[in-house]
């Protein structure tokens, strides 16, 4: 299970840390720890740190800084609050080519095994000090998915301060078997001024989580058990898993390298891919983003909507040059994955 944590549930107004939101999550995820293999991913970094800069306006070399000051203020609070129940924290500072890496990640995925042979919770962030500004997470609901698609998580929980999916009445809906566009249609593109995330971030990140088979609920944290709650469905929004039988490294190329580019392919290229085929060139009419051959891009249709993701065998340079050329392999149908 991964469970993430915005900034705005364990802060108050002021970016600070609210030790009591901290020891409730604590004792919670203590009771999970004898059923799941846990990840938590949590926010609060930037937020800690910031009241240690001077005049800070949050330009991205602020932001670098304070998250750098901040992480040691969050994990040394999750230390504090976790010894309670004798478990140790582990601090997971992470970057985009963690993911986009197949080796890379796989060492990642080792350690991860070994914290929980030893009972040791995992506690993720990006790290924001040396990321590069065009590899960087888009935010931690797509840190979190991603974590959940590269482990098989069964579940995600996503906490936020509006504790979860709400109509225009307000009101939360309980349970969603499909996003679609009746479901779309009820988000607003509102965020907190301390977090990165919105709606429409958690919206595509569950929608590509429950297209991999993963359940993910968006909750709050509320009440006196509110993860327990949530997996009960008393409680946020149940987003129901899509059947998938995608095998790991499928997984990993579906959700794990989407980063520099998008390859949009022609109506006949869209229709070979649902055929299992592999892409040729000659379906491709236009590239974007500069990619070296061996990345993962995306595929995007004529009605420029993702249909799945590849590992390209030419650079984007070269798959231009080769348009109008005829049998010149893009990408392997062994290497593309259809959502």
């Amino acid at each position: 299970m991964v469970i993430k944590l915005g900034t705005a549930v364990i802060t108050d107004e002021k970016g600070v840390i609210v030790r009591s939101i901290i020891k409730k999550v604590a004792g919670e995820i203590a009771a999970l720890m004898s059923h799941y293999r846990i990840v938590l991913v949590s926010s609060g970094a930037v937020g800690s740190g910031r009241a240690f800069i001077r005049n800070y306006k949050g330009t991205l070399t602020e932001r670098k800084a304070a998250a750098a000051i901040g992480n040691p203020i969050l994990i040394r609070l999750y230390e504090k609050y976790f010894s309670a129940y004798h478990i140790p924290v582990a601090q997971a500072l992470c970057e985009r080519q963690h993911f986009s890496s197949r080796s890379r990640f796989l060492q990642l995925k080792e350690t991860f095994a070994e914290f929980w042979k030893n009972g040791i919770l995992p506690i993720m962030n990006e790290n924001d000090l040396v990321s590069n500004v065009e590899l960087k997470f888009s935010d931690n609901d797509e840190l979190a998915t991603l974590t959940a698609i590269g482990f098989d998580a069964e579940t995600v929980i996503i906490c936020t301060s509006v504790g979860g999916f709400m109509s225009h009445a307000k009101k939360i809906i309980s349970s969603v078997e499909k996003i679609d566009a009746g479901i779309m249609r009820y988000v607003t593109t509102d965020k907190s001024s301390l977090g990165l995330g919105g709606m429409v971030s958690k919206l595509t990140f569950t929608r590509l989580a429950n297209s991999l088979g993963i359940k993910v609920i968006i909750s709050g944290l509320s009440g006196k058990s509110p993860f327990a709650d949530a997996l009960a469905g008393k409680s946020g929004t149940t987003f129901k898993a899509q059947p998938s039988n995608l095998k790991a490294r499928q997984k990993w190329l579906a959700g794990g390298s989407i980063t520099l580019g998008s390859i949009f392919v022609d109506r006949g290229a869209a229709k070979a891919l649902l055929q299992r085929r592999s892409l040729l060139t000659v379906g491709i009419h236009s590239v974007q983003g500069r990619f070296p051959a061996g990345e993962v891009v995306q595929l995007m249709d004529a009605d420029e909507s993702i249909i799945g993701v590849a590992k390209v065998k030419l650079s984007a340079a070269a798959i231009l040059e080769s348009i109008s050329q005829k049998n010149v392999l893009a990408a392997h149908a062994d290497d593309i994955v259809l959502f």
